[in-house]
């Protein structure tokens, strides 16, 4: 069971949100957003004497490496900042379009990336500033998933099974306070997740260290609401289209995936005994799940060329060989929910999610392997807010920003080191509350 601390109030998280979110504009790379840096005060939007008033905000890469984070203005290709850190770092968006979470062997650690956008009556103003740490970390021994989902961002502590809950807009001032800030907690410390659901319910998994197949949602007040028991090996979660009762949340388990929807559990039918999906991609208007497609239990690295294409509406599954392997960093999704694969052989790979066909193949960096260790550099590929894919090429210390609607490169830039992870803000809020969503349209990511 879990049990809630405190709580923020929904009402007030949309209506800052909104406000937050009104007539935000996201120039594409390789326009002058950077180059109309103004030196105008910022008496009235920010009180801060480092932010810079612009026209417009370029996208921001955060890279990780062995030895600290980078972040690349994707216009430019500047790098802005370097920040030395120890140990094995982990990348992930704080939900908010201007923070992300550096995840080490503490907890989750606040990264400002120094894109403002300030609401002022009936438009925004943009602001620039230096990347830097917060200076805040949330504790959680061994940070593993963030998810962002319905204007909420949550954090899973493996180490302890904890579960911090804030709602993504309140991260936009870089100082979350008590107050702010959710916390529940699982049977058992796991490998798990949990996804904050817009009913004020969470989806969560239970386990141990050993052993896990259990999903739950839980009420606020931690009653059970629905338990699924049919998920061996559960890992990876992704939210789809929602249906008229509520949000439609798949996750990955060793026989097939399992769909929340409507109140309660369904299963996907597979053909396989063995059918491993932990890494799902999913999009707020889409009925489709991204997933990779495993089908060998002893292997002891399988090296797919088949995705799967997992309809949500129907529990049912439709499956693509691309012909050529790829990793769990390859897959993404696009802004109007195609599919993307980056294979062994170079190419991204964008699908109509619906169907399966291939929209473009375009060749994007050398052909590559998966490496031995999950922890080792190898390409990753990520959508931002504002549309464009951005590929890493670990071989070659690159970053490449894709065109997915023209199947085309539009920039490569040099790194001086190599990436291993990535995250892209554009100051636009990666995750909105539904009310939110139908009004302004936002696209809906996952981490």
């Amino acid at each position: 069971m879990f049990t809630s601390k405190s709580s923020v109030a929904l009402s007030t998280a949309i209506a800052a949100a909104l406000l937050l979110s009104a007539c935000s504009t996201t120039p594409p790379p390789g326009s002058t957003a950077s180059e109309n840096a103004g030196s105008g005060s910022t008496d009235g939007f920010t009180g801060a004497e480092s932010q810079t008033e612009v026209s417009a905000l370029a996208p921001r890469a955060v890279l990780t490496y062995d030895g600290g984070v980078l972040t690349l203005d994707t216009e430019s290709g500047e790098v802005l900042d370097t920040t030395e850190l120890d140990g094995f770092l982990r990348v992930n968006n704080a939900g908010d379009g201007r923070h992300v979470m550096v995840s080490g062997g503490k907890g989750f650690s606040l990264f400002d990336t120094g894109l403002v956008v300030q609401g002022h009556g009936d438009h925004n103003h943009y602001f620039v500033s230096d990347p830097r740490l917060t200076g805040q970390t949330i504790e959680a021994p061994e940070p593993g998933h963030v998810v962002i989902h319905d204007g909420k961002t949550a954090l899973f502590s493996d180490g302890t099974g904890a579960i911090t809950v804030v709602d993504s807009h309140d991260i936009h001032d870089g100082e979350i306070s008590d107050d702010e800030i959710e916390k529940f907690s699982t049977e058992t410390a796991h490998h798990g997740v949990a996804v904050p659901l817009s009913s004020g319910d969470l989806l969560l998994t239970q386990g141990t260290a050993d052993a896990r197949n259990t999903v739950q949602v839980l009420s606020p007040s931690g009653d059970l609401v629905a338990e699924t028991t049919d998920c061996p090996g559960v890992h990876g979660e992704a939210a789809a289209k929602p249906t008229a009762t509520g949000d439609v949340v798949a996750l990955g388990c060793e026989n097939g995936p399992v769909i929340y929807r409507d109140g309660a559990f369904h299963k996907v039918a597979v053909e396989e005994d063995y059918q491993r999906s932990g890494n799902l991609f999913g999009h707020h208007d889409s009925t489709v799940i991204l997933g990779d497609y495993k089908t060998d239990p002893d292997a002891e690295k399988e090296r797919p060329t088949r995705i799967g294409l997992f309809n949500t509406l129907t529990d049912s599954v439709t499956t693509v060989d691309l012909g050529s392997a790829y990793w769990f960093r390859s897959l993404a999704r696009g802004a109007d929910g195609e599919a993307l694969v980056l294979t062994y052989d170079g190419q991204l790979n964008i699908l109509d999610a619906d169907t399966g066909a291939v929209i473009h193949e375009i060749d994007v960096v050398e052909p590559w392997e998966e490496p031995e260790e999950w922890q080792q550099p190898g390409p990753v590929v990520k959508v931002g807010a504002d549309g464009f894919a951005y590929v890493t090429d670990a071989a070659a210390k690159k970053l490449h920003v894709i065109d997915v609607e023209a199947g085309a490169v539009l920039d490569s830039f040099d790194l001086p080191e190599t990436p291993l992870e990535l995250a892209v803000v554009t100051g636009d809020p990666e995750t909105a509350a539904r009310d939110e969503e139908d009004h302004a349209g936002h696209d809906h990511a996952e981490s």
